[in-house]
């Protein structure tokens, strides 16, 4: 059986006359350069689809000095973090964003240090064209890789030392101190905390915003453990409060998995939610519908976290000028609380 020849692609000279524009008329319109008027624009743009041409991804990197590659960095060096439902809702926000451009998106690990070292490479030898970073810890040194680098950078949440020129955040303190407030309100005076990693921002506002609304009600903070924001750790945090603080009759935890640890202790310990202990999370992930009972939780717009974060680089990758963005958290109530 006789097989026909490959189809020969299109090259941007038959672009140029179907257009009936200059070959450098056209090539500055395939690569999306300034000062190109409209008309043209739309000619080439037409004539490219018309032919199925497509362009020579070198060839458009050296012409307008960008890679068509942008990098979410997270400090961090397990590959199941990005199974976490916090950061895949991080990762759907960054697609959906990137889906209205051509840009490609690179995930790095860099905590370890052989994807701290990949990760300075591809910065220094302007690997992408900008990137995102979240998940920091303390004097975390990805902060110092991406401020040498030169390049556009957003943060996804402020790191805890240092308030970055650009960043997306959700109100944690804000949310949290709402939280504790709906427990005040509901007669609660023993309430208990469990808190995020005392290294990273999250951790630390989540952790203020339950303080401020106690004082400020004429409470004192009943009882603080540390969690990971993980199920096992909130599992473990709760039982080393109910140890300490057999009375308590609240928990605001800074997370739902961690809250979702906190209710199986709970019943374990034949403590009932809400009847003696009410307990609130921060989130709102699925996890908090599917608790024993339903969760009542702080919602954070976790999707619109990854797309304003991927936006914010867009526009500074453009050369526009950007302001951090801080997104609003509400509470939302089920039976726990």
């Amino acid at each position: 059986m006789a097989t026909g020849k490959p189809r020969r692609q299109p090259t941007l000279d038959e672009v140029a006359a179907r257009a009936g524009v200059s070959r450098a008329a056209a090539s500055r319109a395939v690569n999306g350069a300034p000062h190109v008027s409209r008309a043209t624009r739309d000619a080439v743009e037409r004539a490219v689809k018309e032919l199925g041409y497509l362009p020579n991804r070198t060839a458009r990197a050296l012409a307008t000095r960008r890679t068509g590659i942008v990098a979410l960095a997270v400090s961090h060096d397990d590959p199941q973090l990005f199974a976490d439902p916090f950061f895949a809702q991080v990762i759907v926000g960054v697609s959906a964003a990137l889906e209205e451009t051509e840009l490609h998106l690179l995930l790095c690990l860099a905590s370890a240090g052989r994807g701290r070292a990949r990760l300075t490479h591809l910065l220094r030898t302007r690997g992408v064209d900008g990137i995102m970073l979240m998940a920091l810890r303390g004097d975390d040194p990805l902060t110092r890789i991406a401020r040498q680098a030169g390049l556009p950078a957003v943060y996804g949440g402020r790191p805890l030392h240092f308030t970055p020129r650009w960043y997306v955040d959700a109100d944690n303190l804000g949310g949290a101190r709402l939280a504790t407030e709906h427990l005040i309100g509901l007669g609660r005076t023993r309430i208990v905390t469990i808190t995020g990693e005392s290294d990273t921002e999250v951790g630390d506002a989540r952790h203020r915003g339950y303080r401020e609304a106690l004082i400020m009600a004429g409470l004192t903070p009943h009882g603080t453990a540390g969690g990971d924001f993980t199920e096992a750790g909130g599992a473990a945090a709760m039982r080393t409060l109910l140890a300490r603080h057999p009375d308590l009759d609240g928990v605001f935890a800074a997370s739902d998995n961690m809250a979702a640890g906190a209710l199986r202790a709970l019943s374990e310990a034949g403590r009932a939610v809400p009847t003696e202990v009410a307990v609130v999370g921060f989130d709102d992930l699925g996890i908090a519908e599917r608790t024993a009972p339903p969760l009542t939780t702080v919602h954070q717009p976790i999707q619109a976290l990854g797309s304003e974060m991927t936006r914010m680089l867009l526009g500074l990758i453009d050369g526009q000028e950007r302001v951090p963005v801080i997104l609003p958290t509400r509470l939302v109530l089920r039976e726990s609380a």
